[in-house]
């Protein structure tokens, strides 16, 4: 029995990482807006983590990770740099920190997003309404972490990219905040629960969901 839910669940997670690749080839995964792209991809790493748990989370935010790295290289916009240590835009060279901020606020969003459904669960009681909370939380928790970063470690190549002042930086992040991550925020949380709420009870049946 063990044998066959370990096959189940290596079976959900190649679904999920087939479903972030069928949205990296396609035009819904990475939505271009001006010089920067808003994305769905944080859509399959937060439910796949909720219902698989922690480390099946991470691992699909490390897919997401890979897939933006790809798409950057391959497909560069001009701000691009910031998630590819190997591509120069305009002069500017992506490096190592590239690889922390494509990488590292998408494996936590996987990480935490069971962390943060479960303890939302314990105080609501409503799993739907964790599943939405969450959902809103993680998102907006992710798109923080990768601007942050940005402003951290790119803070004036990326206003020179931009073409505004260093000083108007931090406008302009809160600016794709307010419009990129809350566009992505409301995609979340209006797919993430009803997904939850149709695959949590087989999921359940089949004693395939982590409740830990």
């Amino acid at each position: 029995m063990k044998k066959n839910q370990k096959t189940r669940r290596l079976v959900l997670t190649a679904f999920f990482v087939a479903a972030q690749l069928v949205l990296m080839l396609t035009p819904v995964g990475y939505i271009p807006i001006g010089p920067v792209r808003a994305t769905t991809m944080h859509i399959p790493v937060i439910l796949g983590g909720m219902l698989l748990g922690s480390g099946t989370g991470a691992f699909l935010g490390f897919v997401f990770g890979l897939t933006s790295l790809l798409i950057n290289t391959f497909a560069p916009t001009v701000t691009s740099f910031v998630f590819s240590p190997f591509i120069t835009v305009g002069g500017i060279h992506g490096n190592f920190a590239s690889l922390l901020i494509v990488f590292v606020p998408r494996i936590l969003l996987g990480w935490l997003s069971p962390v943060i459904y479960r303890q939302l669960c314990a105080w609501t009681k409503k799993s739907y309404v964790s599943a939405m909370l969450s959902a809103a939380v993680n998102t907006l928790l992710h798109t923080a972490l990768v601007m942050g970063g940005i402003a951290v470690f790119f803070a004036e190549p990326y206003a020179k990219a931009r073409q505004i002042l260093v000083s108007d930086l931090a406008g302009v992040i809160m600016g794709v905040v307010a419009t990129n991550g809350v566009m992505e925020m409301m995609l979340a949380v209006v797919i993430v629960p009803a997904l939850m709420k149709a695959l949590k009870p087989s999921m359940e049946r089949m004693n395939l969901y982590d409740s830990h």
